[in-house]
């Protein structure tokens, strides 16, 4: 079986239209739409499991590099996996810590990406969830992720292209006037820069380059767009045009 069998069933039109309406909450809403995306990353991440081991990850652990204010951890328990948070924003670990402490069954631990505050070979899964886009070296992150898991353990790695529909974030389609363009328009229209400032909290990272960069650690098993349906997965093989059309990669690889 294929890393990616049990989730490409699970990687429908219907899905795809689903989570794209959640997105339109997250300002809002934010509980709704990242519940409902916590709930999808850990089918993804419990179906590319099968698909490599054959059996189900009751019992393992996940660390969540840049897990925000708790949202997955609930997902994660439900799944019978031990969650642990890892967040460098001290704003977002107060946040996880009064989720923790109301209903979330995970560990919560304020560190940075860069230096993960944990052993070689220490966690059974590491996920990465939207975070590579945010950091200035983000292979050094991927990294990271793969050594702190463990032997024949998953690393899976997702984050948005920047040349895709929502690579700008928040600065909506205005990215394609380059992102310091984009901040600054922003600015001057809303009277403060985006949370996801370009050059200090956003990046622009490509699908070439995580491609290349998992490819050279001899790891990669899969690497497909997140969000879209299982059909149109084969637009990640195509250089160019996947920048624009894949919008959030996620590279999975096994660690060895």
């Amino acid at each position: 079986m294929a890393a990616t069998d049990l989730f490409a069933r699970r990687a429908t039109l219907a899905r795809s239209v689903y989570l794209l309406r959640q997105f339109r909450y997250e300002q809002t809403d934010p509980a709704r739409f990242y519940g409902a995306l916590a709930l999808d990353t850990a089918a993804l991440v419990t179906d590319l499991w099968k698909g490599v081991h054959g059996d189900d990850p009751t019992g393992g652990t996940v660390l969540d590099v840049g897990g925000g204010p708790g949202y997955f951890a609930t997902a994660f328990a439900e799944a019978g996996l031990r969650y642990i948070g890892v967040e460098p924003d001290p704003g977002e670990v107060h946040a996880m810590h009064a989720a923790g402490s109301a209903s979330s069954p995970g560990t919560f631990v304020r560190a940075s990406g860069m230096a993960l505050p944990f052993a070689d070979d220490s966690v059974d899964i590491c996920l990465s969830s939207n975070v590579a886009e945010h950091v200035r070296r983000p292979w050094r992150l991927g990294n990271e992720m793969l050594r702190v898991t463990r032997p024949g353990g998953l690393v899976v790695l997702s984050y948005t292209v920047w040349l895709g529909p929502f690579g700008g974030h928040e600065m909506g389609l205005t990215h394609y006037l380059g992102g310091r363009r984009a901040a600054a328009r922003y600015t001057r229209r809303h009277g403060h820069p985006p949370k996801n400032n370009y050059g200090s909290s956003l990046f622009a990272v490509s699908a070439a380059e995580g491609l290349d960069w998992a490819r050279h650690t001899g790891a990669l098993v899969a690497a497909f767009p997140r969000y879209h349906p299982r059909w149109a997965w084969r637009m990640t093989s195509a250089p160019g045009l996947r920048e624009f059309l894949v919008s959030n990669l996620v590279l999975v690889l096994r660690a060895g």
